[in-house]
């Protein structure tokens, strides 16, 4: 009898059970890719015949059969159709659900018991590491069902945090050293020409002290003679006025020339140049029966200053100073002896009196310093290099150990030669032409003076020294140094060095300055 239509039959339920079961089509295509034609039986219809199945559980048996016998019918004979029977709901263990074969969403090469997203084996023999394929397939083909998600590839790898921060130090590591290199460059043409830039860009510092500042107090000596710029440079060494030219561009700028009277003068330190001009020419500031001797004289030139200051004939001080034994000194001459100082003599002083009271002060100073007796002279020899050729006073230090590196006699880079224009100056008698360099001549001469011809130390001193001088002949600095020039002589900036090299790369410095300033007196 037929069936008789209900109004909650599904009208689609026949449409449905026609559709392929994708997991057989996927057993097939499995099976074909490994070269097997026979087709996988369906599985066996559990018959029950203790109940009658209903028209729905018919249908749903019906296309379960009918789905299972498509791809046989496609590699055999058709079978008969089968007769409905009724069937109980095909139970589905967890073996099953393991089973690669069996799962829509696990491929062919995940390993069997255990699922595509686990990150451990299922069981023994799930012991190698799944690799994903590369993604190959589009999102249309995995809706067609053409492909799985497992074609569209993994995730990609985490970025690596180790190489992005090493990737991170190095560019910092670069730009680190752009910007040093730029610094160095900018300080190199700073230090180079600082006074250009200043001058372009109006940055140029005033050349005089500003009013309100003095204090202190000065003594500076006007020689017979001397016009504005040798006493503008006196002033400035003092340190009345705040540069070597601003006392002489004064006296430019007002159209001043007055008459200058020769001796000694009282004044204070960081003056204004007028106040300078001023304290000059006033007669209070001179002081009577006195004479100042700088630091760097030598016996002739020191000499026609007592003689000014004092009131003494010349004659009666060259008398004085022919017999050094007089004075308790051994040498045959007393250079290096009349100690540079501020001095004030009382009304009818002789000339005799006036040595023995600088070579009185000498001895003072060698005392002070620790000289043994016997070594006097050669440590008054050794200063007055220093004083010649040092301006500040941490380079008179590093002088005394250029000299005595030069003088050790494992010294296999000058072999015992000083090499000190001073001497070479002294000896040729040009140490006062208004350069500092010395003349080819002045070099090659061959008298006991010159170190550059001569190996040690002069046969005598060159000048007489002060307290720091002879304090740095007895403790030089420590250091290896050999050479040393002055690069600068505004500034007085010197470069020590302890080879060759490097010196003549501070020889270059200091002609390139000197080609920027031909007026100061390279």
């Amino acid at each position: 009898m037929p069936d008789v239509p209900s109004p909650f039959d599904d009208p689609f339920a026949d449409l449905f059970g026609k559709l392929p079961d994708p997991r057989k089509r996927r057993s097939a295509g499995e099976d074909a890719a490994r070269g097997t034609a026979d087709p996988v039986p369906p599985p066996p219809t559990p018959v029950q015949s203790a109940a009658p199945l209903s028209r729905r559980e018919a249908r749903e048996a019906a296309a379960r059969q009918a789905a299972s016998a498509k791809p046989a019918e496609a590699a055999t004979s058709p079978a008969p159709p089968a007769t409905p029977v009724a069937a109980a709901p095909i139970p589905v263990s967890s073996a099953a659900i393991s089973n690669a074969e069996e799962w829509p969403f696990l491929g062919g090469s995940v390993a069997t018991g255990s699922p595509a997203y686990s990150r451990g084996a299922g069981d023994d023999s799930a012991g190698a590491v799944t690799v994903r394929p590369v993604a190959t397939a589009t999102l249309e083909d995995l809706f067609a069902g053409e492909h799985t998600t497992d074609s569209l590839g993994q995730v990609p790898p985490p970025k690596n945090k180790r190489r992005r921060r090493i990737g991170g130090w190095i560019a910092l590591g670069v730009v680190l050293v752009i910007l040093g290199g730029i610094a160095g460059g900018a300080l190199y043409v700073w230090n180079a020409y600082e006074d250009q830039i200043r001058k372009v860009m109006g940055w140029e510092e005033p050349k005089d002290y500003e009013a309100g500042l003095a204090n202190g107090e000065a003594f500076v000596t006007v020689a017979s003679g001397d016009t504005g710029a040798p006493i503008s440079r006196s002033l400035f060494e003092a340190g009345v006025t705040k540069t070597p030219e601003a006392f002489y561009d004064y006296l430019i700028d007002t159209g001043q020339n007055p008459p200058f009277v020769p001796g000694v003068f009282k004044m204070q330190k960081q003056m204004t140049s007028e106040a300078a001009l001023a304290a000059l020419l006033d007669p209070a500031s001179k002081i009577e029966n006195g004479a100042q001797l700088r630091e760097g004289l030598t016996v002739a030139q020191s000499l026609p200053l007592l003689a000014e200051g004092i009131g003494l004939p010349i004659e009666d001080l060259q008398a004085a100073v022919a017999t050094p034994a007089d004075y308790g000194v051994t040498a045959d001459t007393l250079e290096g002896w009349l100690f540079p100082a501020t001095y004030t003599f009382d009304p009818g002083v002789t000339a005799r009196d006036v040595i023995a009271t600088l070579v009185n002060r000498t001895v003072q100073s060698l005392d002070s310093a620790g000289v043994p007796v016997e070594d006097r002279q050669r440590v008054l020899t050794v200063a007055s290099i220093i004083q010649r050729e040092a301006r500040f006073e941490d380079d008179f230090y590093k002088v005394s150990r250029v000299i005595e590196n030069r003088l050790n006699p494992s010294n296999q880079e000058t072999f015992g030669l000083l090499q000190m224009d001073s001497t070479a100056q002294y000896g040729y008698g040009e140490m006062h032409d208004g350069t500092a360099s010395s003349s080819a001549e002045a070099l090659a001469d061959d008298n006991p003076w010159n170190t550059y011809v001569r190996t040690g130390l002069p046969i005598g001193p060159i000048s007489n020294p002060g307290d720091t001088a002879i304090d740095a002949a007895m403790h030089p600095a420590d250091g290896d140094w050999l050479y040393f020039v002055t690069v600068n002589l505004d500034t007085g900036e010197t470069v020590f060095t302890s080879n060759l090299a490097d010196h003549n790369r501070a020889v270059a410095q200091w002609q390139a300055w000197c080609s920027d300033h031909p007026d100061s007196g390279c």
